[in-house]
Order: structure tokens, then C-alpha cells, then sequence
């Protein structure tokens, strides 16, 4: 059974509703209600799901869920009266049963509180038609599975005001609250062996038991069946007030209609899930179901979801940047937060940092609705990335007398191709990486503007990188220079890295028929309707299928694997070496945009996934849901034929290269 589109749900907290058309859970994920405890980690999940039933006045009864059981049985049958659905503005099933009944479902979360409201309702009046929904509960980390046990309790609390429960299943894990229009009915029962098919995939454990405390029946014939469920949290319980549950139901439903009409555009709807929460301050989640926030992925997802004319929020933006620019240590920022408030930021990249200065400076570049004192904040950490990485930094991070970056040190992954299979560094690219010398050549163009000697060592790397990088019997760029930190050693593998060198930033290192050269051979070895590749076929390690176990996918997710979100600044290089022009973007949308397109239009939804393989059908694996993929495709989506050419004119008079 083919389990259908995914879809999301995400409550702008961390927290989310995630599932499957089919109704069909098949990850540890997919849940009704998950919720962050500390947005946007902690999180754990609440409800699991639900089986739901109608039962006609002629005693027929008719399953309208499924779940999938091991060894892998799918049970009861609900999801093949499924008739129609639809992910957007939110989940939406038609069921239909044998008699000719027919239901309509809806899930909506609530942004900015850990709450879901679930609606039923018949799509045609008849008589003596009943509803009845059973819950299934957890109370466990996200990433973890349960099992069944002594422990659970399963007696609820009575609520004041709107008659609802709580449950609390255990100690240290926020309870559930739960209010509906229905009758909840006692009879606390355990679900074993829920098989999870994506897990399996996977290599993971794929089997939990869950927990029952009843069921909530409902009148149909007398009107909607609505449901609400939240975490027993500040959030929760401030959306949750002593009227109906009906009436606070269809309150979320009015206020989400309302607020998501006003974002515009199905992208835009599907980009505002990834703002979100961290504590007081705003960030943006690297994807779902299963990344937090993360400093690499949070700067390259702006420049798209935030700043380019596809996304439009630049207040979101700016406050995301001031917020991150507090953050800095020893002229790093933050790559990830665990999920754990004991454990501290991993201050783990060399280019996050980077990516932010590049963010920031698109930002500044239009001063419109920045104050000078924001403006202060933002340069103050700017300066103090540049300042830390000239000195020098944690991982031998640091500019050598060459002008280039070098960064690396035995063990951890520093790039954004950071894989490893228990001690072995998939790809450890310790030297002098392609990509992290442009991100450093851009990233001294913005803080040139605050100071001229950035200028002079832009003109160092500019002329280091000529001499270092470019191999003309190869036609192509180095992945990495001085690999292993050996001077003169060359790393020369075929990677999408190079192509930063030509476009995705705002001034190119590598111009002319050289950066034709490289964009001509990106295209003939790497590029696939979804994504670059990330190493070419020809090479003995390619990997084109992603999946197997954990080894299996660590091994193959940057030796071979498409990512989506390099397709962004591929397009613009090859843009670029084509005149840059109105021509050559129609073109460039043509030929490259519009087949991913193709391939997202097939999944229902408008959000885009992390990877996907390198050989033909070239599927889409890993977090079905991520920001960056998402934001580079909305970057190049926005770009209008003068505006590539324009932004690079107005960087020009700052590159003392040029003068």
C-alpha cells in the first residue's frame, strides 16, 4: 500500500501535526500532536494518533483510519474510502463509505501554541450517524519509541469550565489536554506492535506500543464533531479558555483561515512553518520531522524564505539575524542547539558563521527599516566573525598569509558535507574547501563597507584562489586545496562546491570562460531534476541510491545524493555565464527549475525535500520537509532578469581586485 503525500502541520514553536494521506502512520514522527517543551527542542509526543469509525443508524459500521501493524498488516481498512484530499491550507479528507456516506475531515494546528483542532463532519444530512474516534497516546521523546508497561496512567483529570480532561501519562512529560463536543467513554486499553515502514526503511527500530485511555463518541446527524487537543504547557493552556469545545475549535479554524489567506501564496504558507521559536527569540527549524535549528541551514534558508521577493519578511529576517548576532564566540556562531537544555551550543562549523555575514549584508544592502542602532548590532558581529577568523579560531579555523581560509582538524566535519559512519569522517575536506573560500571572499565584500582593509584581503583571496584553485587540464575547480592541511595537496573530486564560485553569492570568484568551463561540466556530471549531485557517476565512491541502513545512508548522503538546495546557486551560475540577462533566467527557469517543480508537484505539497537519489527516478529521501531546499528554490523562483546583474554592480566599486 503506497502511503500517499506527507503533511505538516507545524505549530511555530518547534511542535507539530504530521501524517500521511492514507492516514497511515509510517514514521516515529507522524503524530497528532508533538510538542516542544523548550521551542524549538524538547520535544515529545503526545498523541500519537487515532482510529475512527462511523456507525450508520442501520448498525453498519465503517472504518475511516488505518494503521499499519506488524509483521505488515494494515488494519482496519479506513484508507480505501478515502475519495479525495488535499494538504493545503491544511489537511483535508473526504471518506466514503460502501452505503454512499460520506465525511469530511479536517487537522489544524494553532500557530504559536501547542494545540490541534480535528473536525469531522458528513458532507450530506442523514439520520443516526455516529462517529466514534479512539485516541492513542505516548508521552515520549520524538526520537524515541514506546513500549507498553506499567507505568502509563490512564485515569484522566477532569477540566473545569468546558468539561474537558487531561491526561498525564507520566511524570516529567506534559500531559494532554483534551476537550471535544463528543462523550469520552472509558476503557483504557494498550495497541501493541505499530510497525512504522519508513523506520524499517531506514534500518531503525520500527515497532512501539501505544496507549488508549477510551473513546470519544459523537452525534454526526446533530452536527461537526470537533476535537481539541493540546499540550499541557504556558501555550496551551493560555489558547484553551472555559468556552465549548466546538466554539475554540472553530476559533483556531477561523483565526488559521484568516492568517493564512494573508501570507498569499502556497509557498509562502508552506515557508512559514520553519519560523520559529527559541525561547524569546526567533530562528528558523532546518526541516521536519526530525532537525532543530541549525546555524548553516538557518542563513542559507533566509536569503530565500525571508529576504527575496518570493518570501517578503524582512522583519522576520532582521530579527532572526540581531537575535543570532548575540551568539558569537571567538568569532563563531552556533551550528546546532541540542535538544537538551544540560548541553551546550556546538559552536562545530566554518561556515555557518559565513553564511550569516552573507545573510546580514543582504540585509543591510537595503537599509529600509533597519535603525542605525540594529545596524550597529548587526556590524558589531560581522566584524567579530572577520576579526575571529583572521586571527584564528577553534578546528584551525583561520586566514593563512595566502589570503585563503583554511579550517580543519582531525575527527570533526566543518563543512556542510558532514557525514560520518561511527569515527570515519565520510568526507572530512580538512584545508582549504572550494565554497568556503567564496563564502570568505563575500563575506569580507560586506564587511568592506565597514572597513577598507577587507578590501585589500579580498583582493589576497581573489588572487590565491586563480592561482590555487584552477586546474586547466581538469577544466574544473579543486575541492579542496592544501587537503590534510599539506601544503600543495589536492582533494579533486567532482563535487557541487565549485559551483559557489560562479553563483548562489552575491560576487563570483570565478568569471569568464572558466566559470563557463565549470558550469558546463556541473550540468553534463552532476545535475539531476532534483538537485546537484554531490559526487560525480564516474567516480569509484558514487553512491546513487540513498538508503539502506544508517551506515548504508551516512556513506552514500555526500557521495552521490542529489540535494535540492544546490540547485539554487547552480541556476545562478549558469544564469550568470549566460549573459545574466532576461533571456537566460527565462531559460535557466526552464530548464532547470521547472523539473523540480515537476517533481514536487507529484508529492501534493509545496514544501521540498532534503535529498533525493542520484540515479533516475531520482526519489526523494531524508526529511521530507526542509528549509533550505525550500528557500533556494524560492530564491532563484523570485529573481528577476536585472536583478543578478544589478546587486553584483553594486558590490564592484568595493572590490579593490578591480580597481
Amino acid at each position: 500500500m503506497n502511503p500517499g503525500t506527507e503533511w505538516l502541520e507545524a505549530d511555530g514553536l518547534g511542535g507539530f501535526a504530521s501524517g500521511t494521506e492514507s492516514t497511515v502512520r509510517t514514521r516515529r514522527y507522524h503524530a497528532l500532536l508533538l510538542a516542544a517543551e523548550r521551542p524549538p527542542g524538547g520535544r515529545f509526543v503526545l498523541v500519537n494518533g487515532f482510529d475512527a469509525e462511523i456507525e450508520t443508524a442501520e448498525g453498519a459500521r465503517f472504518a475511516l483510519t488505518s494503521q499499519r501493524y506488524a509483521p505488515d498488516v494494515v488494519h482496519p481498512g479506513g484508507h480505501a474510502r478515502r475519495v479525495a484530499f488535499a494538504a493545503e491550507p491544511w489537511p483535508r479528507w473526504t471518506f466514503r463509505a460502501e452505503d454512499g456516506t460520506e465525511v469530511e475531515h479536517e487537522i489544524v494546528a494553532l500557530k504559536g501554541a501547542p494545540v490541534v483542532a480535528v473536525f469531522f463532519r458528513l458532507a450530506t444530512r442523514k439520520p443516526g450517524v455516529r462517529l466514534r474516534v479512539r485516541p492513542f497516546l505516548s508521552g515520549r521523546d520524538y526520537h524515541a519509541l514506546h513500549r507498553e508497561n506499567g507505568a502509563f496512567r490512564f485515569e484522566p483529570e477532569t477540566l473545569g469550565g468546558g468539561g474537558g480532561l487531561a491526561f498525564r501519562p507520566y511524570d516529567g512529560v506534559p500531559g494532554v489536554l483534551s476537550l471535544s463536543n463528543g462523550e469520552f467513554v472509558r476503557s483504557p486499553l494498550w495497541y501493541r506492535s505499530f510497525l512504522y515502514s519508513e523506520e524499517r526503511e531506514r534500518g531503525l527500530d520500527a515497532v512501539e506500543d501505544l496507549a488508549s485511555p477510551g473513546e470519544l463518541t459523537f452525534d454526526l446527524s446533530a452536527g461537526e464533531a470537533a476535537w481539541v487537543v493540546a499540550a499541557d504547557l504556558p501555550e496551551g493552556r493560555s489558547a484553551i479558555d472555559s468556552a465549548p469545545a466546538a466554539t475554540i475549535a472553530r476559533r483556531i479554524r477561523d483565526r488559521e483561515r484568516k492568517r493564512r489567506q494573508a501570507l498569499g501564496s502556497p509557498r509562502r504558507l508552506a515557508a512559514d512553518a520553519y519560523f520559529v521559536r527559541r525561547g524569546e527569540r526567533r530562528t528558523i527549524v532546518a526541516g521536519y520531522p526530525w532537525f532543530g535549528d541549525w546555524g548553516r541551514d538557518t542563513f542559507i534558508a533566509l536569503r530565500g524564505l525571508a529576504l527575496s521577493r518570493a518570501g517578503e519578511r524582512r522583519d522576520d529576517a532582521k530579527a532572526i539575524l540581531l537575535d543570532w548576532a548575540d551568539l558569537v564566540s571567538e568569532g563563531m556562531l552556533p551550528n546546532r542547539f541540542p535538544d537538551s537544555a544540560a548541553e551546550a551550543p556546538e559552536y562545530n562549523s566554518v561556515d555557518a558563521s559565513l553564511w550569516f555575514v552573507v545573510a546580514a549584508g543582504s540585509l543591510l544592502s537595503d537599509a529600509a527599516g533597519v535603525a542605525p542602532r540594529e545596524r550597529e548590532r548587526l556590524r558589531g558581529a560581522i566584524e567579530a566573525i572577520l576579526d575571529g577568523y583572521s586571527r584564528g579560531t577553534r578546528f584551525g579555523i583561520r586566514a593563512d598569509p595566502d589570503g585563503l581560509l583554511a579550517a580543519g582538524s582531525p575527527g570533526v566535519q566543518l563543512t556542510w558535507m558532514d557525514a560520518r559512519v561511527g569515527d570515519r569522517v565520510v568526507t572530512p575536506r580538512v584545508g582549504k574547501p572550494v565554497e568556503i573560500q567564496a563564502l570568505w571572499a563575500n563575506a569580507l565584500a560586506v564587511g568592506g563597507a565597514f572597513d577598507e582593509k577587507r578590501l585589500a584581503a579580498l583582493g589576497r583571496v581573489r588572487r590565491a584562489f586563480a592561482e590555487r584553485f584552477w586546474d586547466d587540464a581538469r577544466g574544473y575547480l579543486a575541492d579542496v586545496v592544501d587537503d590534510g592541511h599539506v601544503a600543495g595537496r589536492v582533494d579533486a573530486s567532482f563535487r557541487p562546491n565549485q559551483v559557489y564560485a560562479v553563483g548562489g553569492l552575491p560576487i563570483p570568484l570565478l568569471e569568464g570562460e572558466r566559470a563557463r568551463r565549470v558550469v558546463a561540466e556541473v550540468e553534463r556530471r552532476l545535475l539531476t531534476p532534483a538537485g546537484l549531485r554531490t559526487l560525480a557517476p564516474d567516480d569509484p565512491r558514487y553512491a546513487g541510491r540513498y538508503g539502506g541502513g544508517v551506515e548504508e545512508r551516512d556513506g552514500a548522503y555526500h557521495q552521490g545524493t542529489a540535494w535540492p538546495f544546490l540547485l539554487g546557486p547552480f541556476v545562478e551560475a549558469w544564469a550568470r555565464v549566460h549573459g545574466d540577462g532576461e533571456r537566460a533566467w527565462r531559460e535557466a527557469r526552464r530548464r532547470f527549475v521547472e523539473p523540480l517543480l515537476g517533481l514536487i508537484a507529484r508529492t501534493g505539497v509545496h514544501h521540498v525535500a532534503e535529498i533525493a537519489d542520484g540515479d533516475a527516478p531520482y526519489a526523494f529521501r531524508g526529511c521530507p520537509f526542509q528549509a533550505w531546499s525550500l528557500g533556494e528554490l524560492m530564491r532563484v523562483e523570485s529573481r528577476s532578469a536585472a536583478a543578478p546583474a544589478a546587486s553584483r554592480k553594486a558590490m564592484r566599486p568595493r572590490d579593490s581586485a578591480r580597481r
